[in-house]
C-alpha cells in the first residue's frame, strides 16, 4: 500500500488552467521513460472525438507510468480511456482522469480502511455499487462516477452519517474548512428521514493541544490509523459496536504523541479540533502566508494564518522532500509565544540597574561609543539558535571589519568541523532515509530533537523492517531500537568489528549513521567522528552510489552558520570578551564571561540572556521578517513575513548594518538583495532557494585525527521537547505541554 500513497504526487501542474477553447491536443499525464512513445503522449485520451477533452488529474497530480508497458493498464473512466500503473485503486484511477471522488475515511498517506462508503461509483457487470478506495483497478474496467446509481448512493451514505451528527456548525470550529459540510452540499441530498433521538458520545481528554467533540465524530478511524501508523503510538482505537461505537483511548490516558496535532488537520469533522484556537476565529477571517519552520533543523513547510496583527494558528504545507503534510507539535502550537515577553523598544540598563526604554539613536550611540573603547581582539559576536543567514553574514562582517575574528554561532560546539559540508549536513536527505535498510543511531534521539526525521525513520521501519541500533543515554522510542550501549566505547566497538551489530551493518545494502549534533559539544568530537567515519567506511556507508553518513542538527540556524564560517572557540571567545554581542543567542554559557564586560542583547524576547545585557535592542521574529535558512538536510528555504513587528523593532541585519554606520566601519550593504548578493560570494548555496546542494568533496581528504576517545557516556541534548529556544519558552501553551506531558 505504501506504493499506492505515494503514487499520487501533488506538486505544481504541468499546464495553466484552460480556458473553454483549449485544445485537445495537450498531454495530460507525463512519463518519464519512454516520452515518445504513443502510450505516454496519451496517457490520458478521450475515447471519442465527439466528447470534451477529459479534466487535468486532481490537484495538478502527476503520475509517472512504470517504463515496462506490461506494468501499466489502461481503465475507461466516465467514456475517457486512462493509463495507470498497475496497483491502482479504482478512486486514484478516477483522480488521475481528473474527477474528484468524495472520501471520507480514505487518506493517501493512510492504509485503506473503507469504512466510511463515501467514496461509491458504478462499475460496469458489477451487481451493486463500489468502494472505489478499496477497489483496484482491473484492465479494461469502466468506471462510471455520475450516474444515478451512484448519486443515490452517495445521497444514502450522506443520510446515514448525518442521522446522528449535531447540528452543530455555528458554534464548531471545524466550520468552513468541513469536509462533512462540504460533501453534503455537494453530494448529499436535499432531506433527511430520520426523526429519532440523536444519540450523544462522552467527549475524551487528550491533553492540552486535542479538542474532542466525539458526538460529532463520523468513525472514519483516521486519527486511529495516523496514531499507528505515522505517530507510532497506540494511543487511540474503536471501542463497541453498532450505535454504540466510538473512538477512543483504551484506558483514559493522554495522546503523548509529539505529531499528535496532525489528528486535527486529517479529521474531516469537527470531532478533533484544536484546543488553544478553539471559538478564537473562522478561516476567512484569516490571512494565510506560506513561510517556513524555526523551532528545529528540519525546516518543515507551514503556512502562517493571521488576523491583524497577530498569528492566530500555524499549520502545515505540502513538501514530499522535508516534512510531507505533518508538522510537530512544536511547531504547530508554539505561536502564542511570538506574543509573549516581546522586547518593544531599546533600552539602557541604568545605574540602578533598572532598563529604560530609549530612542533607537540613543541606544546605538551608547553601544557605537563603547564598541570604539575596547581593543579589537576584545570584542565578540555571538549569533543565535533562530538566526537568519543575513543577520549572521552582517554580523560577521561587521566584527570582522572591527578588527576581531570571534564570530560564533552558539549550539556548534568549541571546534566545528566546518571545513567540508558533509561533516554537518544529513547527506542522505530526509526523503533518501526511506531507502535505507539499516540505522545506527550515535548520540542522537530523533524523536525530540528533530520529530519530521524520527517521522522519516518510523516509516521506514515500519514498511521494510529496517534494523535499527542506538547508542546513547536510555531514550524512549516510538518503533524497535537494540540499545547497543551509552558511550564512545560501544562504537569503538564497532569499528574495529567486535560487537554483534557488525553482522547486521555488514549485510545491509543501504545502511545509514546518523550523528546527533550534540556531540559538537564535545571535548572529543574530532576523535568521535572520526571513529564514525571509521565505521563508514568499513561497512559501506558511503560509497558513489550511496551516502549513508549523515549529522541531525539541532538548531534552525547552525547549517548556515557553519556555511557562512562562524566558527569561533565559545569558551576562549566570552573568556575573553570585553565587548559581547548577543543577537539572540540565550544558551550561551557566560559564567566566564568578565565582570565588566559590555553586553548587547540583540533579540525578540526578552529571554535568559537579558538579565546580563547592558543595552537590548528588539528585533522581528521569524514570523516578521524575510530571511533565508538551511535545513539540517543543506536545502535553503526563506520566510516570509506573516505579521507586522511588534513595537519598535527591527530586522535583525538593518540593526547591525545602522550600528556598523554609527561606528565608523560602514557595511556594504543597504537591502535585502544587496546582503543575499554578499552572501552568495561567501556560500554560494545559500541563495539557492528551495534547492537541496550536496557536498563534492570527500571526507577523505581530512587529516588524521591523534585525539583519543573520552570513554565519558553520550548526554541527551534536548531535555525538555517543548521548549528549547525563546520562542517556545514563552509559549503558555508549551508551558502547559511540558507540565503534563512529561510528568515522569
Amino acid at each position: 500500500m505504501a506504493f499506492l500513497a505515494r503514487a499520487l504526487r501533488h506538486s505544481k501542474p504541468y499546464l495553466p488552467s484552460r480556458g473553454p477553447a483549449a485544445g485537445a491536443s495537450c498531454r495530460w499525464i507525463s512519463s518519464t521513460a519512454a516520452a515518445g512513445s504513443p502510450e505516454a503522449g496519451a496517457a490520458v485520451a478521450p475515447a471519442d472525438p465527439e466528447m470534451p477533452p477529459p479534466r487535468e488529474p486532481v490537484g495538478g497530480a502527476r503520475v509517472e507510468l512504470p517504463p515496462n508497458p506490461e506494468d501499466a493498464l489502461e481503465v475507461f473512466v466516465d467514456g475517457h480511456a486512462v493509463r495507470i500503473p498497475k496497483g491502482f485503486s479504482v478512486l486514484q484511477a478516477c483522480e488521475v482522469a481528473g474527477v474528484d471522488i468524495p472520501r471520507f475515511c480514505y487518506h493517501s498517506r493512510l492504509s485503506i480502511a473503507g469504512n466510511c462508503r463515501m467514496c461509491l461509483v458504478e462499475v460496469e457487470k458489477s451487481p451493486k455499487p463500489v468502494a472505489s478506495c478499496a477497489m483496484p483497478a482491473l484492465p479494461g474496467m469502466k468506471i462510471k462516477t455520475n450516474t444515478p446509481i451512484a448519486k443515490k448512493a452517495r445521497e444514502g451514505v450522506m443520510e446515514f452519517l448525518l442521522m446522528n451528527h449535531p447540528l452543530d456548525c455555528p458554534i464548531c470550529d471545524q466550520g468552513g474548512e468541513c469536509d462533512l459540510q462540504d460533501q453534503s452540499m455537494a453530494f448529499g441530498a436535499d432531506r433527511g428521514r430520520f426523526t429519532d433521538m440523536k444519540r450523544s458520545v462522552v467527549d475524551k481528554n487528550l491533553g492540552p493541544l486535542v479538542k474532542t467533540v466525539m458526538t460529532r465524530c463520523i468513525q472514519c478511524t483516521r486519527c486511529v490509523r495516523f496514531a499507528s501508523e505515522v505517530a507510532g503510538v497506540q494511543d487511540l482505537g474503536m471501542l463497541g459496536r453498532g450505535s454504540g461505537e466510538e473512538i477512543g483511548t483504551y484506558v483514559g490516558k493522554l495522546m503523548t504523541s509529539e505529531l499528535s496535532g496532525n489528528v486535527i488537520d486529517i479529521c474531516p469533522v469537527g470531532a478533533l479540533t484544536s484546543k488553544p484556537f478553539a471559538f478564537k476565529a473562522r478561516n476567512w477571517e484569516m490571512k494565510g502566508t506560506e513561510t517556513i519552520d524555526v523551532t528545529d533543523a528540519v525546516g518543515s513547510n507551514i503556512r502562517v494564518d493571521s488576523r491583524g496583527p497577530e498569528v492566530m494558528r500555524i499549520v502545515p504545507r505540502l513538501n514530499e522532500d522535508i516534512n510531507e503534510e505533518w508538522i510537530s507539535d512544536k511547531t504547530r502550537f508554539c505561536y502564542d509565544g511570538l506574543k509573549r515577553q516581546r522586547l518593544n523598544d531599546p533600552m539602557i540598563r541604568g545605574p540602578d540597574g533598572r532598563f529604560k526604554a530609549v530612542t533607537w539613536r540613543d541606544a546605538i550611540a551608547v553601544v557605537a561609543e563603547v564598541l570604539n573603547q575596547v581593543k579589537p581582539e576584545e570584542i565578540t559576536g555571538v549569533a543565535g539558535k533562530l538566526s537568519d543567514a543575513e543577520s549572521m553574514m552582517a554580523l560577521k562582517d561587521f566584527v570582522n571589519k572591527m578588527g576581531s575574528d570571534k564570530v560564533l554561532c552558539e549550539g556548534n560546539g568549541p571546534n566545528p568541523p566546518a571545513d567540508i559540508r558533509s561533516n554537518y549536513l544529513m547527506n542522505t536527505s530526509i526523503a533518501g532515509l526511506e531507502k535505507a535498510d539499516v540505522f545506527l543511531l550515535v548520540g542522537t534521539q530523533p524523536r525530540v530533537e528533530a520529530a519530521m526525521v524520527n517521522a522519516r525513520i518510523q516509516k521506514t521501519v515500519r514498511a521494510t523492517q529496517a534494523k535499527v541500533g542506538y547508542i546513547g543515554p536510555p531514550a524512549d522510542f516510538n518503533y524497535d531500537t537494540q540499545h547497543l550501549g551509552t558511550g564512545p566505547d560501544t562504537l569503538v566497538e564497532i569499528a574495529e568489528g567486535r560487537h554483534p551489530f557488525c553482522s547486521i551493518l555488514k549485510s545491509a545494502k543501504n545502511p545509514v549513521i546518523i550523528a546527533g549534533a550534540g556531540l559538537f559539544e564535545r571535548e572529543d568530537q574530532g576523535a568521535v567522528f572520526s571513529t564514525i567515519e571509521t565505521v563508514a567506511k568499513k561497512f559501506n556507508v558511503t560509497r558513489p552510489d550511496w551516502n549513508g553518513l549523515n549529522v541531525l542538527l539541532l538548531h534552525a540556524a547552525q547549517a548556515a552558520a557553519l556555511d557562512l564560517g562562524l566558527v569561533a572557540n565559545p569558551t576562549e571567545s566570552v573568556k575573553s570578551a570585553k565587548f559581547l554581542y548577543l543577537m539572540g543567542a540565550d544558551d550561551i554559557n557566560l559564567d566566564n564571561l568578565p565582570a565588566d564586560a559590555f553586553v548587547v542583547y540583540q533579540g525578540h524576547h526578552g529571554d535568559k540572556a537579558v538579565y546580563r545585557a547592558n543595552v537590548i535592542l528588539p528585533s522581528s521574529a521569524f514570523s516578521e521578517k524575510e530571511g533565508t535558512y538551511e535545513n539540517t538536510e543543506g536545502c535553503t528555504q526563506w520566510t516570509i513575513p506573516a505579521v507586522p513587528t511588534v513595537g519598535d523593532a527591527r530586522d535583525d541585519w538593518k540593526i547591525v548594518r545602522a550600528l556598523s554606520e554609527v561606528a565608523g566601519a560602514p557595511l556594504p550593504y543597504d537591502s535585502v538583495a544587496a546582503v543575499r548578493s554578499r552572501i552568495g560570494m561567501v556560500a554560494p548555496n545559500l541563495v539557492r532557494v528551495d534547492e537541496r546542494e550536496t557536498s563534492v568533496i570527500s571526507a577523505e581528504v581530512k587529516p588524521p585525527v591523534k585525539q583519543q576517545v573520552s570513554p565519558a557516556p553520550f548526554k541527551a541534548a534536548v531535555e525538555n521537547f517543548y521548549m528549547t529556544d525563546a520562542i517556545t519558552r514563552a509559549s503558555k501553551i508549551m508551558a502547559q505541554c511540558s507540565a503534563t506531558l512529561l510528568k515522569k
